[in-house]
């Protein structure tokens, strides 16, 4: 490896530049085809030929998204490797101390919505995949770059849609660059070996109305959702050695509202998160046997949400084991370039990742930049951190695709 055209490439100055850049552009879900442009350009002009994948989701959004994907293909047969970020952020919300389309820095740190989640990892595989094309002469198998939309959206329709069209077929390993270490509250370099599920359901109650002064004319829709909520947070969770338990959240809970009734509608929505075994018949038991503590007397029915089609309901949740050849050499390279031995955890919450490592079956890991507050005021990241991810990834596309002498 040229270590002089490297550092041409991968610094400090350059990845405070392009992450800068892109958190200067706002894109929150939906709303992103600026910044992809900006990163369509950005390696148009460096000659790593990028192309739009545009795609539209018609039965439930109507929203017709664009992702930029690129192919780096070497002079034989060997191993197809998918890099994978999301370009769009959340909406901006209040408390901000620092302007959160400024890109400020201060002490090391890059202040800006979607810094961390996850414009410097997108910047990380932009500037790795420059690097590795500015330093290597020839190499076997393929890079599969893919900058997505809509991955903070409820569908996640960006990656869904590389898997609809094939886009990721025939793909040996996949590295999503996610804030890994941020999430699971660990330090750098943290990788991430798998990720818990998710769901998202509501219940709806079905009582009687009556007047307030009687109500035991009547059945309480809002009374009998607020027994079986109670009892379904002390449903017991499945215990899994790696991913540890699930969780069950209220997300949303409606009902009642007339001035002296009993109210004879009410639901609540819960997002659920999952581990292995807790499957969708799982959940409905889950709620069934809750109802039957509850003793309740109104109607009642679940379902899971809406979606495009069955397989973007929700997220599975995935695992890869450490014996794997492709996790072994993941972790020599952060060894290599960080002198420390990577912190192996598993992706508390959901993502792109669990589309790729459960739908796709592929070895997804999550490795990314270190920083906090992600979605949330003054969101910030490590631009050390943004510098080594790249690297990481730099030497791990090359360990793996370049030719032994």
């Amino acid at each position: 490896m040229s270590q002089e055209k490297l550092k041409e490439t991968l610094n400090l100055e350059k990845v405070t530049e392009l992450t800068g850049n892109l958190v200067k552009i706002y894109s929150p879900y939906f709303q992103e085809n600026d910044v992809l442009e900006y990163a369509h350009d950005w390696l148009k002009t460096r000659g790593l030929d990028p192309a739009y994948h545009r795609f539209h989701e018609k039965k439930v959004t109507n929203y017709k998204g664009v992702n930029v994907i690129g192919r780096l293909k070497g002079n034989s047969e060997g191993p197809l490797i998918l890099l994978n970020g999301h370009l769009d952020t959340v909406e901006i919300c209040e408390g901000w101390t620092r302007d959160p389309l400024g890109a400020q820095v201060e002490n090391g740190k890059l202040y800006g919505v979607g810094s961390l989640d996850m414009k410097s990892g997108c910047a990380a595989i932009m500037l790795a995949v420059e690097a590795f094309m500015n330093t290597t002469d020839h190499f076997n198998g393929e890079i599969l770059y893919t900058l997505v939309s809509d991955e903070e959206g409820p569908y996640g329709l960006g990656t869904d849609a590389l898997l609809l069209d094939g886009i990721t077929d025939y793909v040996d390993a996949a590295i999503v660059t996610e804030p890994s270490g941020s999430f699971a509250g660990l330090p750098f370099p943290c990788l991430c070996l798998g990720a818990r599920g998710g769901w998202n359901y509501t219940v709806t109650f079905h009582g009687k109305s009556a007047h307030a002064a009687n109500p035991e004319k009547g059945i309480d829709a809002v009374e009998d959702a607020a027994k079986v909520l109670l009892e379904l947070k002390q449903s017991p969770l499945r215990q899994d050695d790696k991913l540890g338990k699930g969780s069950i959240a209220a997300i949303e809970i409606k009902g009642g509202g007339a001035a002296c009734s009993v109210p004879d509608k009410a639901s609540f929505t819960i997002f659920r998160h999952t581990v292995p075994g807790e499957t969708l018949g799982y959940l409905r038991q889950e709620v069934e046997a809750a109802v039957q503590r509850a003793g309740i007397r109104s109607q009642w029915h679940m379902k899971f949400r809406d979606a495009p089609h069955p397989e973007n309901g929700g997220y599975h949740p995935y695992l890869i084991s450490e014996s794997n050849p492709y996790t072994k050499t993941l972790k020599r390279c952060i060894v290599e370039e960080t002198g420390k031995p990577a912190v192996i955890s598993y992706f508390p919450s959901i993502g792109d990742f669990n589309y790729l490592g459960s739908r796709a079956k592929v070895p997804t890991y999550v490795f990314g930049p270190q920083g906090g507050n992600f979605h949330a005021p003054d969101e910030y990241v490590e631009l050390d951190t943004i510098v080594k991810t790249a690297e990481i990834i730099t030497r791990y596309l090359k360990d793996l695709l370049t030719p032994m002498p």
